[in-house]
Formats: structure tokens, sequence, C-alpha cells
């Protein structure tokens, strides 16, 4: 048997560590998980709900905040600083400068019908921001098709209520605005805890063929219409006030004639009077020069003069009454 060279003293095994030790280390390692799980951060675009054992405890901001680890409290972080899009008849394959949609067929999404009985394509987007985290995580399961369902119904009825020539027309504006109002309505009720801020018609248009060829022509001319009723108007405009100043200066002219047949009635009207004053105050005098004058006037404005007697049987013609001028001296 072997010898073992033993030194006094010190024994060949090495000791285990103390129980106290290993103890510290397990703290350690739970103290830092502790705090390695007991703090989250939330992005400035989202907000956090945060669960205690299953239920609502509080809703967070953007920063550094501080929840029970261990599985206790459940942190779920929404995006509710962000618009999110939807698309409805259409789908985008790649955005970019020059975005690419695709070319899948979605006219489950985009044929309707109109109130006059035709048949519309009606692509559109809807863009929307989460206002409530804690409504939108747990209120609605199926959240998206949620939201199309509603988007695709108030279409229908909006487009349903119109004519086609409406519809691709100039009830766009209306039919946008009153779409959004209608589906925050129907999306409150259901306690969605969105707001849908933009909805945006993107086409309108007859199906493809025949159909879409017949409309273009009836745009054209609907078009032709608008323009031939613009330039009506701009005729018009240009003659009214053209011919309102004719109207103005005939009438005008038509008030200074009167005014001047008035006033020359007037000063006939007043002679007269003066003369019928004189006539009565001495009718023999004022007779004869009422004669005189008439004859005065008569002989004067002619050139050719007949005196007739009642005894004679013809005229007596006199000629040349009056004196002629010469540029010699009077024999």
């Amino acid at each position: 048997m072997s010898e073992q060279n033993v030194t006094p003293g010190r024994s060949p095994f090495k000791k285990p560590p103390k129980p106290s030790s290993i103890l510290g280390i397990i703290a350690l390692v739970i103290v830092g998980m502790f705090l390695l799980t007991s703090f989250y951060i939330v992005d400035e675009t989202e907000q956090a709900v945060v669960l205690r054992l299953g239920r609502l405890q509080k809703i967070t901001e953007p920063g550094l905040n501080w929840k029970i680890p261990l599985g206790i409290d459940r942190v779920y972080k929404v995006p509710t600083k962000v618009v999110q899009t939807m698309q409805f008849g259409f789908r985008t394959a790649q955005p970019g400068i020059t975005t690419i949609y695709s070319r899948d067929d979605y006219e489950d999404e985009s044929l309707m019908l109109t109130g006059d009985l035709n048949i519309v394509t009606v692509t559109w987007i809807i863009q929307y921001r989460i206002t409530d985290p804690a409504l939108w995580l747990f209120k609605v399961q199926e959240k998206d098709k949620t939201i199309r369902d509603i988007s695709q119904s108030v279409m229908n009825e909006l487009v349903g209520d119109r004519a086609i020539l409406d519809v691709i027309g100039d009830e766009r504006t209306s039919i946008e605005i009153k779409s959004q109002e209608m589906m925050n309505t129907i999306l409150d009720e259901y306690d969605l805890g969105i707001n849908i801020v933009t909805v945006k018609l993107q086409n309108t248009l007859p199906p493809e063929g025949p159909v879409q060829d017949a409309f273009e022509d009836v745009n054209k001319a609907i078009q032709d219409m608008e323009r031939l009723i613009s330039e009506g108007k701009q005729a018009y405009n240009a003659e009214i006030p053209k011919a309102s100043g004719q109207a103005d200066q005939i009438i005008q002219q038509a008030k200074g004639y009167a005014s001047g047949r008035v006033n020359r009635a007037n000063g006939n009207v007043a002679r007269f009077n003066s003369v019928l004053e004189e006539y009565r105050k001495n009718p023999s005098v004022t007779r004869n020069r009422i004669y005189y004058e008439m004859m005065e006037e008569v002989l004067t404005s002619g050139s050719k003069v007949e005196l007739i007697d009642k005894n004679l049987d013809n005229f007596l013609p006199l000629k040349n009454l009056q004196p002629t001028q010469t540029g010699g001296t009077n024999e």
C-alpha cells in the first residue's frame, strides 16, 4: 500500500462553499431579474395598457415606466399616435416614390349598385387613429374585419342613394364627408376606440367595357354642355350691361323729349292766357294785332301769294311781292 504525503493541518479535499454564499448569489440574480423586468419603454407614437392579474390597471404615456414583474403586470403597447390606412377595392403592392398597386381582383369590395340601378366601381381609402387603447385591445375581437364591414356598408348605402352620374360627378365630396360621419357614429356604438380622420374616394367609374365607353361619351357631352352654358353666361354678362346702358340712354332721351314738349306746351299755354287776357280787355285791338301778326308770318314765310276776292271769279296771283336785293342802287 502506497503512502500519501499529507501535510499536517491541510486537508487534501476542497471545502464546500457556505450556504449563506449560495443564497446571496441567488438573491442577486433574483434582484437583477426583478430590476430588468420591472421597467419598460413606451415609444413616442404609442401608449401602453397595463393589466395586473388580468384586470386593467392603467394606461401609461411615452417614456420609461415601471411595472410589477414576474407576470403580475402585463404591458400591451398600442400605436395611438399613428394614422393607419385601410384600402378598399385595391391594395398597394409596393409603396414608394412610384407606387405599385396590386392587380388582384377586389370586385367584392368595389362593385356597387347605384340608386338608378346602374353598376359602378368605387375604390376608396380610410385613415383612422386609435383614441382609446383599452377599448381597441379588448372590446372587439376581429377589429380589422369590423372596420372593413362598417366602411363597406356605409359606402354601399351612400352610393345606393344616388344616381350614377352623381356618384362619378359632383357628389364625390359629399359622399366622403357623409361617410366619415356615419362610420364614426357606428364605430362609437361598437366602442372600438378609434376615430376615422379621412375618407377619400380614389376612383368612381362604371365597369370596364361598352358601359364605360358609353359613360365616357355621356361625361364628354356633359362637359360640352357645361362649357356652352359657361360661354352663354359670359356672353350674357357682356351684353346685358351694354343693353342696359343703351336702354338708360334711350330712357334719358325720352325723358328729355317729354320735358321739352311739356315746357313748350306750358309756354304756349302761358302765351295763350296772356293773349286771352289782352283780348278780354281790348277785343278789337287784340284781334287786329293777331291778324296782322299772322299775315306778317304768312307773307314772310312763302315766295308765292294769292289773294282771294269774293267778287272775282278767279284767283288773283301776286308774285314776287318780296323785294329783291341787288348789288346796285335802287332806281
